[in-house]
């Protein structure tokens, strides 16, 4: 199972706290929602019945605490009849709430209770008189549960109940109108229509708020549920797949590792920081400070580097790629590598190496031999008549032993250089003179734009044949006429000489194939165009054998433009 499985499980260190211990003001948030869930169970089961008689029993609670001051300040108010049919019309209520199947009526029918409510209170505080008219207060119950309905509808009612609650009790016990009774009737109402409009607006804000939060939940919840999808895909991927991925932080510390890289002995070695990593050579160790997954953690990205982990009989060889991960605000936040076992597939490149050069060699022997021969017959008399065929079967077998020579160089991968002080540009010239008649053949107008003197420390035979391998490619690779222009220059300390061509071009993918052994794109195939696929490869030995660089850029039918950069010495 990879590594990210477990980091998923584990809790994540908060600051300020240990593992598993949240901040104080997260955990708030989580005990608020965790209560609003209770409630709201609490409220499901309860039903509509049970929603109605708890929104009624502030009310009648407070009129129960009423009956006990009054009993213990006015003890007459309670003897009063019309008192105690205020307060019977309460003890109504509050049964009808619990007695009636709500759930069964049309909905907001409840609100019947509320408006009654309303006309018990102004009855309770007109019989109980001026020391009771503090009782108004109580409308607020009513009022806010009628207010706090979505439908507006609800603040209209409670606005008409509070009228109600003035004239109806006044009105059925006869109570002359007098100055206090006048102002209740008015102000009273303003003050509750001002309690209904702001109860009805916080509700409204609130079930907003509420509706908000729901559907982040819900959101939040999908989320989660298609990480947790994620997670399982890319574990199943991580343990399905034979490379070994290697994820680290910026830091370089480790994020997450699939099977391939803990089942591999040399690698997990080298994951539990035992420098056993050498470069292509097999023999210099790599230092702990240039292990890929140092490099990948400082930002540094690259592509199929060779390495070799182990020792001895048991080393094996990788192909290290490493690519850089970016945060939502940019900022590098570590990288991924990759280690593709290539020792089979370096192994067989070795072996065929050896097959080439042992044949080019054993080819070699008998061509230098024809081609001496050859030299003997052509300079003895007698051979007139088949002169000219003779001197083709010459110029075919120097061809071969070219193509031999070639061949022994790329598999050796080093060439013998013979340095002296030599004029690239007049090494330039040269191959630009010797290749006009061929440019003329394929209607290629040839250029040279030198500076001259460009002298350098050089091999002159190989850096002649770097340039000839350049130039005939540009010529050969533009079919169809168009320009090739030859330019030297100095550039600080390095002589840069460039063959730019009109031609065919290359895409992205045979611009990276370019100077690998025996490559020819699909269309020098298709259209015949002669060649092995090694003037590149040995051009590249032989530059870097020099010490300097070689690039290459291109487009299709653009043309394409070669840079060879050589130290001065």
């Amino acid at each position: 199972m990879s590594r990210v499985a477990e980091r998923d499980v584990q809790p994540e260190l908060q600051p300020g706290g240990d593992a598993g211990t949240e901040p104080a003001g997260k955990a708030d948030s989580a005990g608020k929602a965790d209560l609003a869930d209770r409630v709201d169970a609490f409220f499901g089961r309860l039903g509509e019945r049970g929603r109605v008689v708890v929104r009624q029993l502030p009310l009648s609670v407070t009129v129960v605490l009423v009956i006990a001051a009054a009993r213990v300040f006015h003890p007459e108010t309670l003897a009063d009849p019309r008192f105690q049919l205020a307060l019977l019309a309460h003890t109504s209520l509050f049964v009808l709430s619990v007695a009636v199947p709500w759930g069964r009526l049309p909905r907001g029918a409840y609100a019947v209770i509320p408006a009654l409510d309303c006309v018990a209170i102004g009855f309770t505080r007109e019989a109980g008189g001026p020391n009771f008219n503090v009782l108004s207060l109580l409308l607020v119950f009513p009022v806010i549960w009628l207010s706090v309905d979505r439908n507006r509808a609800g603040v209209v009612l409670a606005v008409a109940a509070t009228v109600l609650s003035t004239l109806v009790p006044a009105a059925a016990l006869g109570t002359p109108p007098t100055q206090g009774s006048m102002i209740r009737t008015i102000f009273l109402p303003l003050v509750m229509a001002a309690i209904a409009v702001t109860a009805h607006v916080v509700a409204g804000t609130l079930y907003r708020q509420r509706q908000i939060l729901v559907r982040k939940d819900e959101a939040l919840a999908e989320t989660a549920a298609e990480s947790i999808r994620r997670q399982r895909l890319l574990d199943a991927v991580l343990s399905t797949v034979n490379v070994a991925v290697w994820v680290v932080d910026q830091d370089g510390k480790d994020v997450l590792t699939n099977k391939a890289l803990e089942t591999d002995a040399a690698l997990s070695r080298l994951s539990a920081n035992q420098p056993r990593l050498f470069h292509a050579d097999r023999t210099t160790p790599v230092p702990p400070e240039r292990f890929p997954t140092a490099r990948a953690a400082g930002g540094e990205t690259f592509t199929d580097e060779l390495y070799w982990a182990g020792e001895g009989e048991e080393m094996r060889a990788y192909s290290v790629t490493a690519r850089s991960m970016v945060s939502t605000n940019g900022n590098h936040a570590g990288a991924v590598i990759t280690f593709a076992e290539v020792t089979a597939l370096i192994r067989a490149l070795s072996a065929k190496d050896n097959f080439v050069a042992t044949v080019s060699h054993e080819l070699r022997t008998p061509l230098t031999s024809i081609l001496g021969y050859l030299e003997l017959v052509l300079d003895e008399p007698g051979h007139e008549d088949i002169g000219e065929e003779l001197r083709i079967v010459q110029r075919n077998a120097h061809h071969l032993l070219g193509l031999v020579n070639d061949l022994i160089a790329v598999a050796s991968e080093r060439i013998e250089l013979t340095l002296q002080d030599a004029d690239v540009a007049t090494l330039l010239a040269g191959v630009v003179a010797s290749s006009h008649a061929k440019a003329a053949v394929n209607g290629v107008e040839l250029v040279l734009d030198v500076e001259e003197p460009l002298t350098a420390r050089v091999d002159p035979v190989r850096i002649r044949q770097v340039f000839g391998n350049l130039v005939s490619n540009a010529i050969k690779f533009s079919p169809d006429g168009g320009r090739v222009i030859a330019r030297a220059h100095r550039a600080n300390s390095n002589v840069v000489c460039s063959i730019a061509d009109t031609g065919m071009g290359m895409d992205g993918q045979e611009q990276e194939q370019a100077f690998t052994k025996f490559f020819r794109s699909a269309r020098s195939r298709d259209t015949a165009i002669p060649g092995a696929g090694l003037g590149l490869p040995i051009s590249k030995t032989i530059v870097e054998g020099h010490g300097g660089s070689i690039s290459l850029r291109s487009a299709p039918g653009k043309g394409t433009t070669v840079t060879v950069s050589l130290p001065v010495s």
